[in-house]
């Protein structure tokens, strides 16, 4: 499974940290009654943990990592996670890390997404976004939500610098035990954000397809540059 060709926004050709990079969700689903139907039914899957529902939703070359085989068979390993199939240190986070990847999976194809030029439904919106070539990927997040605060100091007493609506931060060093993350706007602005607010332009992303037959099928769930 191929990975997309992200489209060009006119705000990309800009340099970094001059201007702010935002993009407003827009779910394209509804284009197609049957995607929503199929994408509809596919949630509930995982919503009851049906693993063999969810794998049975799957494209034959399923993507799912970067040097991984694919495949349903991946898919439904990486569904049930073994505890004899990780390495020792590992072993006693295996329900910790089964559960994390069915809420990435679920929250993934729950958020609004967008056809590419092939038909494809990818998940989530703001993998349109072409970062400036200056721009580390893996320091870049998108703020999810509408009218966030922008704080001076990581608390939620702390003074509001700005409210952020659907736009790309940077963080050089992201704490994921720290409830306010140290974020930079592309404009060069500091201050302190929540952590639920904020989507790795590296995480989850996930592309629905017709197979060959017009029928929708889970074909990329992949995190990663």
């Amino acid at each position: 499974m191929r990975l997309p060709s992200a489209l060009v926004l006119a705000l990309a050709a800009l340099p970094a940290q001059a201007e702010r990079l935002s993009l407003t969700p827009v779910d394209q689903a509804d284009r197609d009654r049957s995607l929503v139907e199929f994408r509809t039914r596919l949630l509930g899957d995982i919503t009851a943990r049906d693993i063999d529902a969810v794998v049975a939703a799957a494209c034959p070359d399923i993507y799912l990592s970067h040097g991984g085989d694919g495949g349903p068979d991946e898919l439904r390993h990486n569904l049930t996670l073994p505890p004899e199939t990780l390495a020792d240190e590992f072993r006693d986070q295996a329900d910790e890390m089964r559960e994390a990847y069915w809420t990435a999976l679920q929250d993934t194809l729950s958020a609004p997404g967008y056809f590419d030029d092939q038909g494809e439904f990818w998940m989530p919106f703001q993998w349109q976004i072409r970062l400036p070539a200056s721009v580390d990927p893996f320091t870049a997040y998108f703020v999810t939500g509408t009218r966030v605060t922008l704080r001076a100091d990581p608390s939620a007493d702390a003074r509001i610098l700005d409210l952020i609506s659907h736009e790309v931060v940077l963080i050089d060093a992201y704490n994921p035990d720290a409830e306010y993350q140290k974020v930079k706007l592309t404009d060069g602005t500091n201050g302190y954000m929540h952590r639920d607010f904020l989507w790795s332009m590296v995480g989850y992303r996930a592309a629905l397809a017709k197979s060959p037959d017009g029928k929708w099928q889970l074909c990329t769930f992949v995190t990663g540059d």
